[in-house]
């Protein structure tokens, strides 16, 4: 088959997939954002996209709504040229529709099967946007808002010959009327690379200072540092911590920006606003603010930690839980919807009310205080990893299978 994977910052989830599905001769080719300047293995066009908000004179919902449009025109224009000057014609196309550039790719190639990302469906109740008051004020405007991050994804989903989605939970957040054409296959975790190494040392970014298993590390990453991922509960639960455990150091890995959520307010960042809020009750020579790491420097973090923190608004599970699990940590996670579906509190991990900076403080003290204890959870977390999650044995092959059943046109019921 000839198979065109679609994402403006690709590989992204399609990485192991593509090479995969290379591996097994079929034609690979990827469309991407011209900004995209990733080495790709494979053949690659890269379409220009310039956002026209401005020019336009555009601001509020009709600006989103319209740069998801005009990214699906970009695409749509580069997949013409691919067409008509090229003779291209893709069996199976593989696209994350999240920023619009799936939305008219059906027009171009009537006859490809579209297979689709279906990470996550906003909706204005039950979900993010009203879990947290102190940051999350619900209306009318918000609302809209929410409405108008919908529109490219159920319109993908529409269109979509079938989709995929990485857990059980994000696939419920899809109306039911679309549900039976998603199925659940995890994007896959490396459980031989994230395993857990008695000989793992790190030294912390920044620093000399070297960390190896068994120290008394607690750590909490994120690519940014925001209140989505419960970065403002984690702090607040930091003074008990570092006071009834005077020799624990402490890890933070995450950049200044936004990805989800709203921004700091202006002149600050959200990791200045909640670290001040207890600076003169923590020990600021153990805590190391780290930044952005490389991946090879965050899997050696996952094989040293004694305790690693994971906090999400009911929102898409991040790997990096995963990762942890599989690497042996003992994760204790927000009792949130995403995080459940994994850990079972007292068997493979802990769970902690996203809110109680009280019980967050207990749980973490306990997990640096008592290692042995916990042992068994340890394990029990890695074994749920290899069992349902893996890369090579459960989850790659699965989609391999799934994505020529779709190309072939033999569509699945989820």
């Amino acid at each position: 088959m000839r198979i065109l994977f679609v994402h403006q910052n690709f590989p992204g989830q399609f990485g192991h997939l593509a090479a995969a599905l290379a591996s097994r001769g079929h034609g690979v080719m990827v469309l991407t954002d011209a900004v995209n300047k990733r080495p790709i293995a494979f053949d690659v066009c890269r379409y220009p996209f310039q956002r026209r908000d401005q020019a336009r004179n555009l601001i509020g919902l009709a600006a989103g709504i319209t740069a998801q449009l005009d990214r699906g025109e970009a695409a749509g224009r580069a997949a013409e040229v691919l067409k008509i000057k090229h003779n291209y014609e893709p069996d199976l196309i593989i696209a994350n529709p999240g920023w619009g550039e799936a939305t008219f790719l059906k027009h171009v190639w009537p006859k490809a099967r579209l297979l689709v990302y279906a990470e996550f469906c906003y909706r204005a109740r039950g979900l993010d946007t009203d879990f947290d008051p102190e940051f999350q004020k619900p209306g009318v405007p918000n609302d809209m808002w929410v409405s108008t991050r919908r529109m490219p994804l159920l319109a993908a989903i529409d269109m979509a010959d079938h989709a995929v989605s990485p857990t059980h939970w994000q696939q419920s957040t899809f109306p039911a009327a679309y549900r039976d054409r998603i199925s659940v296959i995890h994007d896959g975790i490396d459980t031989r690379l994230l395993a857990p190494s008695d000989a793992a040392t790190v030294t912390i970014p920044g620093t000399t200072i070297e960390v190896r298993a068994g120290d008394e590390l607690l750590t909490f990453i994120n690519r940014n540092l925001e209140p989505f991922r419960g970065y403002h509960t984690f702090m607040r639960a930091l003074p008990k911590v570092m006071a009834a455990r005077p020799d624990a150091r402490v890890i933070i890995v995450g950049g200044n920006d936004v990805s989800y959520g709203a921004a700091a307010p202006p002149g600050t960042t959200w990791h200045k606003v909640f670290l001040d809020e207890v600076a003169t009750r923590i020990d600021l020579s153990r805590m190391h603010f780290v930044g952005r790491v490389p991946y090879p420097t965050f899997v050696e973090l996952m094989k040293v930690t004694r305790v690693h923190a994971y906090l999400t608004y009911p929102f898409v599970l991040s790997w990096s839980m995963l990762e942890a699990m599989a690497a042996g940590a003992l994760v204790i996670g927000s009792a949130t919807p995403p995080v459940r579906e994994v850990i079972r509190d007292g068997e493979n991990g802990r769970l902690v009310d996203f809110f109680d900076y009280d019980a967050w403080s207990t749980a973490i003290i306990e997990g640096l205080a008592e290692p042995q204890r916990f042992m068994a959870l340890r394990q029990a977390a890695r074994d749920t990893i290899i069992r349902d999650y893996d890369l090579e044995t459960k989850c790659l092959p699965a989609m391999v299978a799934l994505a020529e059943r779709v190309g072939q046109g033999a569509l699945p019921r989820a």
